[in-house]
């Protein structure tokens, strides 16, 4: 899309400064398929170039993702499960398939909302559902920020330090790696996590009864 070109977004960059960085990952947070990272990227390649200032690039990333992501839970807390259920029925999707998936992630809601920053499909959703999971909202708050602060501190000054050895589309592919790295270490916590769960469940009166006869 024209609108999303690297071109317009260095220009939205360009003339909006600060409020660029501010909306185009509160957006996103919210849950508007923005490039928001993309634009925070520019914004601390252009920290990098002088044109901005590094820490004032940095507070907006933390301010708008913090309020993104406020602003996605309360939607999801408010209408997000009954527009799922209606989702579900026209992919016919049962309530109990969704409650099931509604279980899993609140298991897993601390850790996708913290780790979720540095995964674009995550970082869409995870304010969101954790709205709709009724995660606790203090709970929330500590690991949205905790984890807007270390995402926004990573990309910022990454993106300045390179952007004064590379050029953009360079740093952009750098990011996109790293991105990949943190994908793959999400899914690992997230496995580990789910593996360890499982091993902590008692056995089952069945299994236990079969473990006794073979003694």
């Amino acid at each position: 899309m024209e609108l999303l070109s690297l071109e317009n977004i260095q220009e939205i960059a360009n003339q909006y400064g600060y409020w660029a960085v501010f909306l185009g990952i509160a957006l996103e947070n919210t849950g508007i398929p923005l490039p928001g990272e993309t634009i925070t990227v520019v914004g601390g390649f252009l920290a990098g170039s002088g044109e901005l200032n590094y820490w004032i690039v940095l507070g907006s990333a933390i301010a708008g993702a913090v309020l993104g992501d406020n602003i996605g839970y309360w939607i999801g807390k408010l209408g997000g499960w009954s527009f799922l259920l209606r989702l579900g029925a026209i992919f016919k999707i049962s309530q109990t398939q969704l409650e099931e998936a509604r279980k899993q992630f609140m298991k897993n809601a601390t850790k996708a909302v913290f780790f979720g920053r540095f995964v674009a499909i995550l970082r869409i959703f995870a304010g969101p559902m954790a709205g709709i999971v009724e995660m606790p909202y203090q709970q929330f708050l500590l690991c949205n920020f905790g984890g807007a602060a270390v995402w926004a501190a990573i990309t910022v000054t990454i993106s300045f330090f390179l952007g004064r050895l590379i050029p953009l589309q360079e740093v952009l592919a750098w990011m996109h790696r790293i991105g990949i790295i943190a994908l793959i270490i999400v899914i690992l916590v997230v496995v580990i996590s789910v593996w360890l769960e499982s091993k902590k469940q008692p056995l089952t009166p069945t299994v236990e009864a079969k473990l006794a006869s073979e003694e």
